[in-house]
This record gives structure tokens, C-alpha cells and sequence, in this order.
């Protein structure tokens, strides 16, 4: 891999890993369009995905900093200092919980289909193609049917394990993780930007998590080389990926995600074609 597309690559991973349009598949067909994915093989290219995500993650680190500080700061109190009963806990510490309980899905399913993650069906670009277009109609639906009514506040472990359990259907190359607990969060009545936040704070431990295993696992096999263009493109993606919060934060304030439906039905159908002319 060249710097140059190392650059490219975190730039796409960055914009597309918190717009709900798969960053999975926009980095998978363009690595695959470099000749990458063949390169780098089905379990190394997992790998390398896995990674460039630790640089959005630390994007939401930055981004939600005053949140996770005082979530963290009344989860720690409330639980272990000045432990006071689940009922009785503020809204911060309670969405702690959430976080904790709603990442236990993706784990789970993760842990437990890590091969079949790694094999080659997972980048197959029918199938990326295919995921595209079906979860923009189930976005679609879930915006027709929607109320609207609940901040972040409102969250409870109902939603927190209704989200958390979506958030496993990212897992599926094309359907993108903010895409899965966005449409899971208008589904059940919250707000597109409380939808939003929510998930990208239910991002952190499983990022964290799958990220950091990886990275572990991978780091004795990568020479100088590939550990600099590794680390690259991990650092533009924390870049493009802090931008695609503030950006899509600030959309969903007075705008629908319906921009994100046409989006991904185009380019959906593209991947499709260019796959059935064997182009990628």
C-alpha cells in the first residue's frame, strides 16, 4: 500500500464510518479498485479495516469529550464511590450502563462469527452492493414511521438494547454501524440527532475493542513499512472522521436522512454493476 492510498483510504474511512452509508464498503471497493483487497487477502484486509477505525474512534473520543468525562465522572459515583440504586442514578450514569449493556450484542456476535468476518463472503461486492440498498429502504421506512419524540435523555435499557442488538447488523459488509443504530433509533421514536449520538457513542467499545485486538494481534507481523502506512491512515480517519460528526450532527438538526436513502440506493446499484462487469 502507498502513502498515497493510505491517505485516500483514511480519508474515505473518516467521512463514511459516521454518515449512514458504510464506511465497510466505500473502503472495501476502493481497496479492492487499487488491487488491495486481493493483494492483502480477505483476513489481512479485516485486519486493516479493524484498525483504521481506532482513528475514528478517537475522533468521538475528542468530539463527545465533555459527555464521556461526565458520564464516566457519574457512572464511577454513582456505581462505586456513592453507590445509589440503578432507579435512583442520574442520566449520566445510567447512559453508562447503556452503553456497557448495549455493547454486549455486537460482542457476542462478533466473537462468535469472527471467522466468517474475516472469509471472503464479507467482501463480496454483491453482497455490499445488495446491503447498501436493502437497509436504505429499512432507513426510509423507519423515517415514515418515526415520531420523533425522544432526546438521549429519554433512553432507557429498552432502547439501549434494541440499538445495541442493530448495531450487530453492521457486522454485514454495506450496512454501516451509524446506519443499523440510526435506523434502530427512529424506529423506536428518538430524535435524528439523539439517534445519532447515541450511536456513536454505543461505537466505543466495540471500536475500541475490535480495533484494539486487532491491531495487538497484527502488530508483530507488520514491518516498518506497512506499520507507517497502517498508522497513516489511521490518523487521517480520526481527521475526516471528527468532521463527519460536527457535519452530520448539524444536519440532522434540521434536515431528514433521506439525502443518505438516494445515496446509497445510487451507489448501491453502482457496486452492482461495476461487480456484474467483474470491474471490481
Amino acid at each position: 500500500m502507498s502513502t498515497l492510498e493510505a491517505i485516500i483510504l483514511g480519508i474515505v474511512q473518516g467521512l463514511t464510518e459516521f454518515l449512514p452509508i458504510s464506511s465497510t464498503a466505500h473502503v472495501t471497493i476502493l481497496g479492492s479498485w487499487f488491487g488491495l483487497v486481493d493483494h492483502m487477502g480477505a483476513q489481512e484486509w479485516t485486519v486493516f479495516l479493524a484498525v483504521i477505525q481506532l482513528g475514528t474512534l478517537l475522533a468521538v473520543l475528542i468530539y463527545f469529550a465533555g459527555d464521556i468525562a461526565r458520564i464516566t465522572r457519574a457512572f464511577l459515583r454513582e456505581n462505586i464511590s456513592d453507590r445509589q440504586k440503578f432507579r435512583e442514578q442520574s442520566i449520566d450514569s445510567r447512559l453508562g450502563w447503556y452503553v456497557i449493556l448495549g455493547s454486549i450484542p455486537i460482542g457476542f456476535i462478533g466473537l462468535a462469527f469472527k471467522k466468517f468476518i474475516e472469509g471472503e463472503a464479507t467482501k463480496d461486492p454483491f453482497v455490499i452492493g445488495t446491503s447498501l440498498i436493502v437497509l436504505a429502504l429499512v432507513l426510509w421506512w423507519a423515517e415514515r414511521v418515526a415520531s420523533f419524540r425522544k432526546s438521549v435523555n429519554d433512553i432507557g435499557l429498552r432502547e439501549a438494547m434494541i440499538v445495541g442488538f442493530a448495531q450487530c447488523l453492521a457486522l454485514i459488509p454495506g450496512s454501516s454501524r451509524s446506519g443499523t443504530t440510526i435506523t434502530a433509533g427512529l424506529f423506536i421514536g428518538m430524535q435524528r440527532e439523539a439517534a445519532a449520538r447515541f450511536s456513536f457513542l454505543l461505537s466505543i467499545p466495540a471500536v475500541a475493542a475490535s480495533g484494539g485486538l486487532e491491531f495487538i494481534q497484527a502488530l508483530p507481523m507488520l514491518n516498518e513499512g506497512e506499520l507507517f502506512t497502517l498508522v497513516l491512515a489511521t490518523f487521517v480517519s480520526a481527521l475526516s472522521g471528527y468532521a463527519a460528526i460536527a457535519f452530520l450532527l448539524r444536519f440532522l438538526r434540521s434536515n431528514s436522512t433521506m439525502l443518505f436513502v438516494f445515496y446509497r440506493i445510487a451507489i448501491g446499484l453502482l457496486v452492482l454493476y461495476l461487480a456484474s462487469q467483474s470491474i471490481i
